[in-house]
Order: C-alpha cells, then structure tokens, then sequence
C-alpha cells in the first residue's frame, strides 16, 4: 500500500519526534534545533531524496505571540494620533478638491497603511539630529497626503500648506507626490513611479555599506526602510535586484509590503494569495521574512484551533474571498468564511457578527506591526528584511465609501455621512455643524497628552522626518591647466586616441588626486574593457562587501581582476537598471551622506537614457550631481554592432529632462573642459544639475585646445578653424565623430571645387536650445528692453555662406536651433535604425559622411547663386553617390 506524505500513519510515533524537538528547543535553543534538522536534511539527500521543501509557511503570523516584543508606550494615545493624521489626511484632499474640481489625491493607500507607518515614527525612524545620520524612508507614493498630516500635527506645515495640496504654482504648496525638486528639503527620494523606489532603496542600502567600507562615511545601525504596495511588486524594479540585497548582506534594509490585496483597478491576486507569492520570492531570495497577517483578535481563535481546520480555511481562502468579506458584513463573513468548517463555525458561536467583522488584520494591529518592525531592527543576521504585512484598502472609510471596493484607488472625495461615520468611528472630536460647513482640520491643544508624546517620541528619535539636508563642505576643483585637465587640452602629438580614452585618463587624474581621489565613484555595467577603464581594477580595485575569496585567472597579468571589500569601482554586472540605481545614490550622497561624491557612470550610450529613462528623470528630480558617459556613441560610430546598439537619439532623449546638461564632443580638448566644468557647478558651487557626455571609441589624432575656446565649449559652440580663400564661403557644424567628417568635407570643397568653409565644433545642441529658449521668454516678458542674441546666433550672425549642420544624431538634434540660426540652415542626421557594417559605410548609408555634407553645401551655394547648379551634379557623379538609393529613415 501506498501512503501519501500528508497522511499519517503513525501518530504515536509522529508526536515522539515533535515532542523531542520541541524539547531541544526549550532545553538548547532554536540554533540547536536548526542544525539538528539540517542534519537530518541531509542524511536524505545522500540517499538521493529531496527533503520536503516548502518556499511558502501557513497563512498567519511568523512571529508566534509569546514571542512578540512588546510596544511601549501609552496605547490609547497613539490610537488618537494616529486616528489625527487620518482624520487630517483626509480633510487637506476634500478642501483642496472644494476649491478646485479634479485636482484629485488618494484616500485610500495611507488609510490602509497608517499604522505601519505611525508605528515607524514612535518607534523606530530615527532622525538625523543624534551622532549618526538619519534613516532612509522610501515614502510610497500615494500616500503623501498622510505624511503631510503628521507633519502638520508637529509644526513642520501649515493649514495653509495642506489648504495648497496639489497647488504649487503660486508656492507654498505641497506636491502631489514625494518630489525632492519640488520640496527640497522635504522630500528626499521620488517614489511614486511605481518600482523605482524599491530597487533604488536597495542600491542606496549598498552604497551605505560601500561609503562605510571605504571610511568616508560610517553606517552604524542605520536602516533603509522601503515601504511598497504588493500591487507594486509586479512591476520587473520592484523585485529584479532583490538577490543584490542578500548577496551583499544588506542587514541594513527593511522591505515593508502593504498586502491590502488591491492595485488601482481589482484585486492583486484575485486567485490566489499575494502574501504567499512574495514570501515565496523573497525567501527564495534568502531575505528574513516576516508575515503580518492577523490581528491580536484572532489570537485566542488560534489557540482554540487544535484541530487546524481554522488554518486550513486560511490557506485555502484566495485573496478575492479576503476582499469580499471586507467589503461584507459579520454575518457574510460567518457564512462564507468560517462557514467552511462545523468545527471554525464552533470556534465563534458566542461571538455576534460585529465582534467576528471586528476582527482584524496584522498591518492594522500596532503590537503585531512592532513586534515585526523590532524583529527586523535586532535580528537581521546579516541579511535584508521584508515585512508582509496584511491590511485593508480603505481602511475605516465605511463600506461603501472606498473600504476595500474595487474602485478604492480612485476614491477622492467622500460624503457628508461618510465623513461623520468616519469621525464617529475613529473617536475625532468635531461637530455635525463643522463637518457640514467645511470639512476642519482637527489639531489637539500643544499641551495635550497626544501632542507631547509626539513631539517626546521624535526628539527621542533624533528628530523629524522626513526631511532633506544638503549641508556639506564644497569641494575646490582644480584649475584647468593643473595636470588633471592639462594632459587631455594640449593635444596627442602623432598619437591617435578616442574621446573615451580621453575620459578615462582625465578620470585616473582625478582619482589620483588627494582630496577629490577618494570622492570618485566608477560605475561600469560590466564594460570596463570596452571603455578601456581594466587598468582601474589594480589601481584602486572593484568593490566586493567580502573581499575577494580567490585568485583570478588573470592574476599574473598587470591589470589583474581585483575585487576588495574596499575597492572604488562599482562593477555592476549586465545590469543598466541597478548601475544607474547605485549613480543616483552616489550622485545624492551630498543630501543622504553629508559628503559630496562624483559619480561617473560609463555605459553604452544606447542602453542609457533609452534603457532607463524613467530612473534619469527620478535623478532629475532627486537633484542628482554627477556625470553619465554614454560610450561607442552616435549611429555610425560602433560600426559592428548593429541595430540595438547603435545610438542615433540618446541626446534628444536627455534633453527632456530639465536639469541635465548635455555634450556631444569630439575632442579630448572639450571633453576636459566640460568635465572641469561640471565638477566646478556642482561640487564647488553646488548647483543642482548633472551631466551626460557621448564619448566615442574611434581612434584619431587629438588638437590642443584652441586659445579662447573655453565659454563657446561650455555653452555649446565654438569656431574650431576659421576659412581661408577667396571663393564662395559656407559654414559647417558639426559634432561628436561627425565633425571629423565636416572637417574632411571642408577640405573637398577647398580642393575640388574651391570653395572655403569655416568649421563650427557644436559640442551641445541641447545647451545652445535652451538658452535660447530662455533668451527669447526674457525678450516678451520684457518688451522695453533690447534682448539679448543667444550665442548661436552671435557666432553665426555675419558669417558668410549657407549653413550647413551634420551629427552622427537624428535631423532632430542640430535641427533644434534652427529657429535662432541667421540663414539658410541645412541639416544633415542619421534617422532610422541602425545595422551592421564598416563605418565608412554606415556614414555613407545614412547620408552623413564628408561626401554628403559636400554636395549638401554645394546645393546650398547653388540655391543663392554662388556656385553653378552643374557643380552638385559633378559632386554627385565624382563621388559616386546613387541618386536612387532609399532614404534610410525608411530602410
């Protein structure tokens, strides 16, 4: 006969065996235990069986009761705290709504999660105020609306403030949303694009064991607590970088997942149970997890449950079931839940349907939430924690008014009698009259029991939260001909080196220097040979939180792969997502760690922007300082790779974010001088901006710095070779690896068909656009005064000739001046998508090389008359170009 492995044929035997157990466990503790069944584990496997292995547990609570930690504290003072800042988290949405229609705000997420985070600030967020720097809170998003209510019982907002909800135009208003550039010293991370907080909390967990491994600045026992939605967590950041987390032992981060079985449209996990999903995850991941799933009301049901039939109802019941029994009525749930089971239905038979409704779930019980948070904080062994906490969606807004409704998310406005439901529900103290006039805002006297908890607990604490501090000590960059900057703007001599290269020795310089050599960070997405940087890994090694365990098959060789617990560079692994996660960190540390960083995060420029875009723009708002090098850029400059790797539009692509300067140069010349330049803005002068730089890997000889070039490099275009001759004249742009085309293509019109050109190094589009931009809204905003020119059009304003733009970038790009360019503008770029072939080619193919800016400036002469129409024709004809080939937008 054969027995399945849940049936027990043996009972008497089966309780020998748990009773020994449960006597090691009193008598030698619970490591003895575990080891003892490790043992057993595996003397299974050697027999070549697999011991029953399970990534999820029972639906309830990892930590049983007789083990919870304790919370201290008056409990009934908390309750009206908290009960406070729901009532105000509610009031700020309903007024600002009264004055303007369809500003929106959500309810719902901060009523469902409040008490994990009031728990959080009584008793476990510490401020920045003590001997260590402050916790790291990643806010969820939509539930702003609660934080600035708690913020507002402590002084730190005004009524008029939260009145201003989602009114930031006329200033003093509070953003919809955690945004840094919009409340500077408030807001520290953008969360509300959903899964970049989680994977950005992780990679700022890592930088903190990085700065501390290094000594520049010590972690203690400082957290990163990341609070997330389960809906969230199928978003591919949420969870894609949870192995990070455990690889590098980050003890120091605290997952905390609001389970309230809900996103924006239905349930999570209508089929199935979303706490049983991502326990599996993560312990599959080797996180601690703990579950928050029950209430303290259900622990004496637990106790009665000898028989399990209550548990096995709980692990049988799917999150929808969950959701419609919130949404019910006691008697419902009596029916349907417990109904399942004579004995479950036995278990409540002296209990009335408002004290079975009554009972409640673990992410609303604030013992079972401390007693997880304290479990987290003290016994991390190493590793980072998640916290699955179950919890209601629409927590105490009273069914049919939002309270776990499939339209919860959507819910920003509630009636009259909801409201004083909700009043009568959480014990407020305001009238009918009051509620129906205008929804108050209710604040307890300063002097209250209440109010001086609050202020005791954050002073103990350390301070108030959330808060941003960009205090630190600037940085003093040297100057332009010290021997950082001065080896790339004198020139290459004979020698022939690619703007990378350029980079990568102006980065060694920096790195040798004494006081801004610690403050560099390399990040490189598994690229470091490409980009020519293997001769950092000996210099100042790649960081590894344990060092490195063996000899690297390259050990003899001088640039030999070498991790160290102290190393500099960041070497991420084929992982864009997580190398910009850990530049944002680094590129913020001025705000999080008091200590300016400079950040450079070299990668292939197509995977950048293209790649990650919604991280560059959180960077954006973040206030970020640093520089990203796009490498092998432009369409035609990494001729082998073809279509997905070839970047005609990074450029476009950073130009849409605000505070990002952006350069396309050629020259090693340049490429120190905008570095330079950077590192003076934002370290020196602390400006809020960062940098993007298109670096290219083709070889050729480097000038020196043309006397006087500096202020055209920086804002954005500069005359690189003035014309000689006297015949027709034109003007050629260029940029990045193009202009080497231009300067060739200079040289056919001089040679072939005598016509001079003065050469024009656009080393940003972008910066010339924008102030431009700016120069014309100073011109109808101030109608009495002569505006200014932008410098495009001073450098081209009186030049002779046609002109003539060409970059290795879609028309687009140098297209974008065109309305500040006296003349005749003519564009030349690369749309389409890219493929595989020489360079040569390609440039031919998109219609880029010298021969086409050739005929291109000839047709343009041709146009005003100075130069016969027969001369494009022999153009054409001399340099082979078919007239007939497609236009590549379209191949």
């Amino acid at each position: 006969m054969k027995f399945e492995a849940t049936e027990d044929i043996d009972p008497i035997e089966t309780q020998e065996w748990l009773d020994s157990l449960v006597s090691v466990m009193d008598r030698e503790g619970d490591d003895r235990a575990r080891y003892l069944l490790s043992r057993l584990a595996d003397r299974l496997r050697r027999d070549g069986m697999q011991p029953p292995v399970s990534p999820t547990t029972p639906h309830r609570n990892t930590i049983p009761v007789h083990r919870e930690a304790k919370m201290p504290g008056d409990v009934f003072i908390q309750r009206k705290l908290r009960s406070a800042i729901r009532w105000n988290s509610i009031a700020q949405v309903l007024r600002s709504n009264d004055k303007h229609k369809g500003l929106g705000g959500h309810l719902a997420s901060f009523m469902s999660s409040c008490t994990l985070y009031e728990v959080g600030f009584n008793h476990f967020f510490r401020g920045g105020d003590g001997e260590q720097k402050a916790d790291m809170i990643y806010f969820q998003g939509h539930i702003a609306p609660g934080i600035y209510a708690r913020s507002y019982l402590e002084g730190r907002l005004t009524e008029e403030q939260l009145d201003n909800f989602r009114q930031e135009v006329d200033g003093n208003g509070l953003s919809s949303y955690p945004h840094p550039y919009l409340m500077p010293d408030y807001w520290q991370f953008p969360t509300v694009s959903m899964g970049l907080g989680p994977i950005t909390a992780i990679y700022q967990a890592r930088m903190m064991k990085y700065l501390d491994h290094r000594g520049i600045e010590p972690a203690g026992d400082r957290k990163v607590w990341a609070f997330l939605g389960d809906g969230e967590c199928d978003e591919v950041e949420t969870l894609g970088a949870i192995h990070v987390a455990r690889r590098e032992g980050l003890d120091n981060l605290i997952f905390v997942i609001n389970c309230n079985l809900q996103r924006l449209d239905g349930p999570v996990r209508g089929n199935g149970r979303i706490i049983d999903e991502l326990e599996g995850m993560f312990r599959g991941a080797d996180w601690n997890v703990i579950k928050v799933v029950w209430g303290g009301l259900w622990d004496r049901l637990f106790a009665l449950d000898k028989q399990g039939f209550l548990q096995r109802t709980m692990d049988t019941t799917v999150d929808g079931e969950y959701q419609s029994y919130k949404a019910q009525d006691g008697a419902y749930v009596r029916e349907k839940f417990f109904g399942k089971h004579e004995e479950t239905l036995k278990m409540i038979e002296d209990m009335s349907d408002e004290d079975v409704f009554k009972l409640n779930r673990g992410g609303h019980d604030p013992q079972k939430v401390y007693a997880a948070y304290h479990e987290a904080f003290h016994n991390a062994n190493g590793r980072p924690t998640v916290i699955l906490a179950h919890t209601i969606k629409g927590y105490g807004m009273g069914a049919g008014h939002g309270e776990a409704e499939m339209g919860a998310h959507q819910t920003k406005s509630m009636n009259v009698d909801a409201l004083k439901g909700f009043r009568d529900r959480f014990d407020i103290p305001v009238t009918d009259e009051q509620i129906e006039q205008q929804m108050p805002y209710y604040k307890p006297s300063d002097d209250s029991p209440e109010m001086r908890y609050l202020h005791e607990r954050r002073q103990a604490l350390h301070g108030y939260l959330p808060k941003r501090d960009t205090t630190h000590d600037a940085l003093e960059i040297p100057e332009l001909d010290s021997k950082i900057f001065a080896s790339q703007t004198k020139g290459s001599g004979d020698r022939e080196l690619s703007s990378t290269m350029a980079f990568v020795r102006i980065l060694s310089g920096l790195i040798k220097d004494k006081t801004l050599g610690p403050r560099v960070v390399p990040i490189v997405p598994d690229e470091s040979r490409t980009f020519g940087m293997e001769g950092l890994f000996r210099q100042v090694g790649i960081y590894a939180s344990e060092g490195q365990k063996y000899e690297p098959q390259d050990h003899g060789q001088i640039m030999f792969y070498r991790e160290d617990k102290t190393g500099q560079i960041l070497q991420e692994g084929i992982n864009e997502a997580g190398a910009m996660a850990s530049w944002m960190a680094a590129a913020t540390a001025y705000a999080n760690y008091g200590n300016a960083l400079l950040p450079f995060y070299i990668y292939y420029s197509m995977f950048g922007f293209q790649r990650i875009g919604d991280l560059a723009w959180a960077a954006g708002d973040m206030q970020a300082r640093g520089f990203l090098l796009g490498g092998t850029a432009g369409r035609t400059t990494l001729n082998g790779e073809g279509l997905q790797h070839q970047d005609g539009h990074s450029h476009i692509l950073a130009s849409t974010i605000p505070n990002c300067r952006s350069y396309d140069p050629t020259y090693a010349h340049e490429v120190a001088v905008i570095v330079r330049d950077g590192l003076k803005r934002m370290v020196q002068d602390n400006e809020n901006c960062f940098y993007y730089l298109s670096l290219m890997n083709e070889n050729y000889v480097q000038p020196e710095l043309p006397e006087g070039s500096e202020e055209g490099i920086i804002r954005g275009m500069y005359l690189l070779k003035e014309a000689s001759g006297s015949g027709p004249r034109v003007q050629l742009l260029g940029s990045g690896t193009i202009l080497r085309e231009v300067e060739a293509a200079a040289e056919l019109l001089r040679d072939d068909f005598g016509v001079s050109a003065d050469i024009w190094s656009v080393t940003s589009f972008n910066e010339l656009r924008r102030e431009a931009l700016e120069i014309d809204r100073q011109a109808f905003l101030n109608v009495d005064q002569t505006p200014a020119k932008p410098w495009v059009t001073q450098c081209l304003e009186g030049q002779e000739g046609p002109i003539v733009a060409s970059t290795d970038y879609m028309k687009l790009f140098a297209d974008s001046v065109r309305a500040w360019v006296p003349g005749d503008y003519h564009v030349l770029g690369t749309d389409g998508f890219g493929r595989s072939d020489t360079r040569e080619q390609l440039r031919h193919f998109f219609e880029v090389d010298r021969y086409f800016v050739t005929v291109v400036a000839l047709k343009a002469l041709a146009d005003q008359g100075k130069v016969e129409r027969e001369s494009v024709k022999q153009a054409i004809e001399k340099y082979g170009i078919d007239v007939s080939k497609p236009n590549p937008q379209y191949v």
